[in-house]
């Protein structure tokens, strides 16, 4: 076929400016993957009266008010002004705090019920994986989240488990509703780099001899290959670009830039302070240890350095590098001050289904057992170990985890203290949506969980209902649509909440499911 030379010089044209448009955009880095979709949905306006308030700031108020708007938090107080026509809940009696949030959570990736099938949380196929995401293994459907819900938990972080040295990605959700984890994803909330010291890593690939790491040494040897080559990759980037793009390598890059924290499983003292050196060798920052049984031993260097630890309340001696865990672990490293002054970033962790739904009494039994050993703990400080510093140490603390104006309307109602085998979650908010009511049905959210729904709710036309507590409804919180207080209910009906009975060597063991 002929072209005409004004054909051709329009082409010619064309492809020019093409090229341009490539040059252009040559060096810009290309959108994220796998983008969070969650959008807030719209929040009325809610004040909530006569409250106790703990903030997660280090605040009690008593006979208090807190009131929020499209989905934020305006203001917290003794003296709050309604404005007109916003539902008014009268909480004379309740506590309210932040919502609860675990840095250390499996849910989605090891979700219920307990099967090979879904269970997806470590890829023990070589020890060092940084290029796997536990996101793309969330089932979304999991009931866990439901009950996680129910127990006051609004954000967590889903981590890979420990099988590898590194492990790979974990993501922080909301905990709401979806059918697909980026409709759970946190927006703005950074990646985190699962990795593990000790046992596991060595079980899993050297207890038949014939492949690192068999030892610690090899354990440590396998660190600092990695971050090596992470180095060599990052030369290679910043002086123009890579050969080949390696999933795995921008991930640790990520880490030495200091866009992804580091969240390291490690139980003994000095395994942290060996993990401390390496991280100084190669110039990132370890952000929290994990289960850390030991961190007592180390509670003033880990506050001079500004390092958290995610630590259960009474976990100890189901395998020997757990055998020196006490029960005054959160109190140690909570009460460590550094020469500046700050103090120690002590957080309640599940790692655990059913620990999650129960997070509270996990604080307050390391509450009690500080306590016992002469540490004065405040109720006001220890809310901060379920709420504003899991905040911090998963990277959403400017967001969340606190209750103060600008912030998240991520807030739990309770029936009464939280630090209490009594307590229970009324009502769980989540950028001020209820997103759970003791007190009123509501639809099944998990396909799961709508299979276990009674036959007789399961005939045509009937609405499907998730099952709930059989609690008087006198018992709910009394809320109108006026800036004038409601009467005082009268007291919640409340009955004993058992603590979850986890075996710790099985829970254990599902850290890394060989």
């Amino acid at each position: 076929m002929r072209i005409h030379s004004t054909q051709a010089g329009a082409l010619l044209a064309l492809l020019a400016s093409g090229l341009t448009l490539v040059a252009c955009h040559k060096n810009e880095a290309p959108p994220a993957p796998f983008p969070s979709t969650y959008s807030a949905p719209a929040a009325p306006a809610l004040l909530i009266t006569h409250a106790t308030i703990l903030t997660g700031t280090g605040r009690k108020l008593e006979d208090a008010s807190l009131l929020m708007q499209d989905g934020k938090i305006v203001a917290v107080g003794e003296e709050v002004a309604p404005p007109p026509q916003v539902e008014v809940i009268d909480a004379r009696g309740r506590w309210l705090t932040p919502g609860l949030i675990d840095a250390h959570s499996h849910l989605g990736v090891y979700p219920s019920p307990d099967v090979w099938a879904t269970a997806d949380g470590n890829e023990m196929v070589d020890p060092v994986t940084p290029g796997v995401w536990s996101e793309h293994a969330v089932w979304p459907q999991d009931p866990g989240f439901e009950t996680a819900r129910a127990g006051g938990i609004t954000s967590l972080l889903v981590l890979p488990g420990s099988g590898n040295l590194i492990g790979g990605r974990g993501s922080v959700l909301k905990n709401v509703p979806s059918t697909s984890y980026q409709g759970m994803k946190y927006p703005g909330a950074p990646y985190s780099l699962k990795m593990a010291c000790g046992e596991n890593p060595k079980r899993v690939y050297g207890k038949d001899g014939n492949k690192a790491p068999m030892t610690r040494m090899g354990n440590v040897a396998g660190y600092r290959a990695a971050f090596a080559k992470a180095k060599e990759y990052l030369k290679k980037e910043e002086a123009g670009g890579v050969e080949e793009r390696d999933l795995g390598m921008e991930t640790l890059v990520g880490v030495l830039k200091g866009e992804i924290l580091v969240q390291n499983h490690c139980y003994r003292a000095d395994e942290m302070e060996t993990m401390l050196d390496v991280a100084k060798e190669f110039g990132f920052k370890i952000t929290t240890f994990h289960h850390a049984v030991e961190a007592y031993k180390i509670a003033d260097r880990l506050a001079e350095e500004g390092v958290c630890g995610a630590l259960w309340a009474d976990w100890w001696g189901f395998k020997l590098e757990a055998f020196d865990g006490i029960r005054e672990n959160i109190a140690m490293v909570d009460a460590a001050v550094s020469k500046d002054g700050a103090r120690g970033c002590a957080i309640v962790h599940s790692d655990d289904p059913y620990g999650i739904q129960r997070l509270n009494q996990e604080a307050a039994k390391a509450m009690a057992a500080g306590r016992r050993a002469g540490y004065v703990i405040r109720d006001e400080d220890a809310i901060a170990w379920i709420t504003s510093n899991p905040a911090k140490a998963i990277g959403i603390g400017e967001l969340t985890g606190s209750l103060e104006p600008g912030k998240a309307a991520d807030l739990v109602l309770w029936n009464g203290t939280p630090f209490s085998s009594y307590a229970r979650p009324d009502r769980v908010y989540i950028d001020g949506v209820l997103r759970f009511d003791r007190y009123t049905p509501k639809p099944v959210e998990s396909d799961f969980a709508l299979g276990l729904a009674p036959p007789e709710e399961q005939e045509a036309g009937t609405p499907l209902t998730a099952p709930s507590a059989a609690i008087p409804s006198s018992a709910a919180p009394n809320a109108e649509a006026s800036p004038t207080p409601a009467a005082p209910p009268p007291a919640a009906a409340t009955s004993p909440s058992e603590p979850a009975t986890t075996e710790p060597a099985a829970a254990a063991a599902s850290e890394t499911k060989p």
